[in-house]
């Protein structure tokens, strides 16, 4: 009897640690609520600028070479990442061209590289609640030998993939469609369709992000509402709706708004020029030192916020954007990439395509950047139709010695 109950005691007492066990609360995940900071060295403050201040000056080289009535989107990180990686590969002349395109004449191609590595890495993990994705990969062709300091380079301070791929192969551009495809959630898509027989190598960069507003919109406010276009012309959108504090800031002719994604690291700015005012009278206000003395006169009110749902894919070849820049030199036979190869190169394109979709949850954004690098040697096919009375001589080629000699009239005769 006693062995009984013993059994039942243990039996009851095993019950309730698995009862309290399964009842145990997970720990609770505290985010944020506010950015943290990101702190920057000497080194990382002066790319930074550099780059806010090439992403303004493309930005509006892109906009001048666009219809008004176009929607223009990039992502100057993705484009400055993919010629940075290239940088690594030029010298002279070419180097310093490169860097007056980029905004970044003082610094050295090492800081550059130290500093894009630390800020990736702060970028990738400083807010949990947004996904945010940099991937980079250098493609070259099977019969072209590269110099190893240039691909370490590449691994060590941009985590750069290595590809091999084959000039004459009909499935490359299916394989560098499928990597960026990939790499960007599958927004980036087609961005090659065939490459030219010169193509040596290819440097890409890829990005994603997907970050959800702060404060959401509550999809049962959203409601059709009217946009105007610059043409004069008007169209029925939907229009998400919601009051909340947000920073502002009027400027003369336009007011700037911030809208924040997580816990605020990631944000949208809207630079929205007044109703008597327009887009391209404001582009010239802005510049890297203007931009932080708006931001830093920003103020939170209260706003009854109205703001269109959007989604759409912009595609440019940058080339003689990037001329116009100051880089020209890099695109001609005069190109130095002699960090690359001991072969005369040149960058024979640079692609770009990016995609947003904006709606109630948030953003999701992704952008990838090719540069091509080719051999400046192009040697156009020699043309030989052989249709005409020919002779010819079939010979053992080390002695010489001829076996056959022959001359055709008339291919179809037996």
């Amino acid at each position: 009897m006693r062995k009984n109950i013993s059994k039942a005691a243990i039996a009851l007492l095993v019950i309730i640690t698995l009862t309290f066990s399964s009842c145990k609360k997970e720990p609770v995940v505290t985010f944020p609520t506010d950015p943290v900071p990101i702190a920057l060295t000497t080194d990382q403050v002066s790319l930074i600028s550099s780059e806010n201040s090439f992403a303004l000056d493309i930005f509006k080289k892109v906009i001048e070479n666009s219809a008004e009535s176009e929607n223009v989107l990039i992502s100057p990180l993705s484009i400055s990442s993919a010629l940075s990686m290239t940088l690594n590969g030029a010298n002279g002349a070419t180097r310093e061209a490169m860097l007056d395109a980029l905004r970044m004449n003082g610094l050295t191609p090492e800081i550059i590289n130290n500093s894009y590595k630390d800020l990736t890495e702060a970028l990738l993990k400083v807010d949990s609640r947004v996904l945010i994705s940099i991937a980079n990969s250098v493609w070259i062709e099977n019969n072209f030998v590269v110099k190893k300091p240039f691909i370490d380079i590449l691994t060590q301070y941009y985590n750069a993939e290595s590809k091999s791929f084959d000039i004459t192969d009909p499935l490359v551009p299916t394989q560098i469609n499928s990597w960026i495809d990939s790499k960007t959630n599958g927004l980036i898509k087609n961005m090659v369709d065939k490459l030219d027989d010169n193509t040596v190598m290819l440097l890409i960069n890829a990005i994603y992000f997907k970050g959800k507003w702060k404060s959401q919109f509550d999809k049962d406010n959203t409601v059709q509402g009217t946009f105007y276009k610059p043409d004069g012309v008007t169209a029925q959108v939907p229009m998400m709706k919601q009051t909340s504090e947000f920073k502002i800031y009027n400027g003369q002719g336009f007011t700037l708004a911030e809208f924040p994604y997580g816990q605020g690291n990631f944000v949208m700015d809207v630079i929205l020029p007044d109703d008597d005012n327009s887009i391209n009278n404001i582009l010239p206000l802005i510049n890297d030192n203007s931009f932080k003395g708006w931001l830093d006169q920003m103020n939170e009110r209260k706003t009854d916020l109205t703001f269109p749902r959007f989604k759409y894919v912009y595609k440019k070849e940058l080339k003689d954007i990037l001329t116009d820049m100051g880089m020209g030199i890099a695109f001609t036979d005069n190109a130095d990439f002699s960090n690359i190869s001991d072969i005369s190169l040149l960058i024979s394109f640079v692609k770009h395509q990016a995609f947003i979709e904006t709606n109630e949850e948030g953003t999701e954004a992704a952008a990838a950047t090719i540069v091509g690098i080719s051999n400046t040697a192009i040697i156009e096919p020699f043309n030989l139709n052989i249709d005409h009375s020919f002779l010819y001589i079939i010979r053992e080629t080390t002695t010489n010695s001829i076996l056959f000699m022959g001359r055709v009239v008339d291919p179809l005769a037996e």
